[in-house]
């Protein structure tokens, strides 16, 4: 009798460990599932990090000079400076 319980403990505990290979927290199907994930999130950060350098170098631009101040008055204002004609397109 004791030369049976042995390997049926030992195939047991092999059933349980296959098992939350497959079936677990730490299972192929999760770990698959997290790696699209993460991947995602390096996209969306590459994305967020694109915006944030084009932001900061538009915050330098507008530390050193005014041209990009004049720029933006002009574009998103429609200020124009004394004997200009300002002529609006419509599309």
């Amino acid at each position: 009798m004791g030369a049976r319980l042995v390997p049926a403990a030992l195939i047991a505990l092999l059933v349980i460990v296959h098992g939350q290979l497959w079936f677990g927290r730490g299972s192929v199907p999760n770990v698959s599932h997290l790696t699209g994930q993460l991947e995602e999130q390096k996209r969306n950060n590459a994305q967020a990090a694109q915006v944030n350098e084009r932001l900061a170098a538009e915050i330098n631009d507008l530390h050193e000079g005014l041209e990009i101040v004049e720029e933006k008055a002009r574009a998103e204002l429609g200020m124009v400076k004394s004997n200009e004609i300002y002529v609006q397109v419509a599309k």
